[in-house]
């Protein structure tokens, strides 16, 4: 698993189910709703066990539906992170919508989350880029700009890019070492 280092905190990618992830919390890539669904957010929720639907409801019960580039936090329940922080990243439509813009500050706002809260270990997905249609290409190097920029700011201690399958660990890292050169530990 290679990482890399950023001040005293470090960045690293793996291919793996981020429902079992060692952290403090994960991020959920989640609706507007934050009902569940598929991809990662359905996976999430029904690792995480019922409560988490029901604790869902009640934050939007409280503020709304959850808008793009903004996150909210909840217990883990049922997972092995003691945490979940939801995220709604941008729909693609080109690039021309804000696109840029709302994935940054979905990344950068579950950072602040997990600051705020004291969890120093943070595992990410790759938000919007399933369901979502954002292209791997442009994503990547936004997340990681920004996941490097949270970590550098002393936000969290340890990020994690946890990927689904060979081809997706394998853009995310080649985007890495294009971007930092190369890791600090493979």
């Amino acid at each position: 698993m290679p990482r890399w280092t950023f001040g005293a905190a470090a960045l690293s990618l793996a291919q793996g189910d981020l429902t079992r992830a060692d952290a403090d919390a994960i991020v959920n890539a989640a609706n507007s709703g934050l009902l569940g669904g598929g991809g990662v957010d359905g996976a999430i929720h029904r690792a995480a066990g019922p409560e988490l639907l029901a604790a869902c409801r009640r934050i939007v019960a409280e503020i709304g539906s959850l808008p793009a580039g903004q996150a909210v936090l909840t217990p883990g329940f049922a997972l092995p992170a003691r945490h979940v922080i939801h995220t709604v990243g941008p729909i693609w439509r080109g690039g021309t919508a804000g696109e840029p813009e709302l994935l940054r500050s979905a990344y950068a706002q579950c950072l602040r989350l997990a600051h705020e809260h004291g969890l120093a270990r943070i595992a990410f997905p790759a938000i919007s880029c399933g369901a979502y249609g954002y292209p791997l290409p442009l994503a990547a190097p936004l997340a990681l700009c920004a996941l490097r920029a949270g970590l550098e700011a002393g936000l969290v201690r340890q990020a994690a890019m946890l990927l689904r399958g060979e081809p997706a660990y394998d853009f995310w890292r080649g985007e890495a070492l294009r971007l930092f050169g190369p890791p600090d530990i493979l």
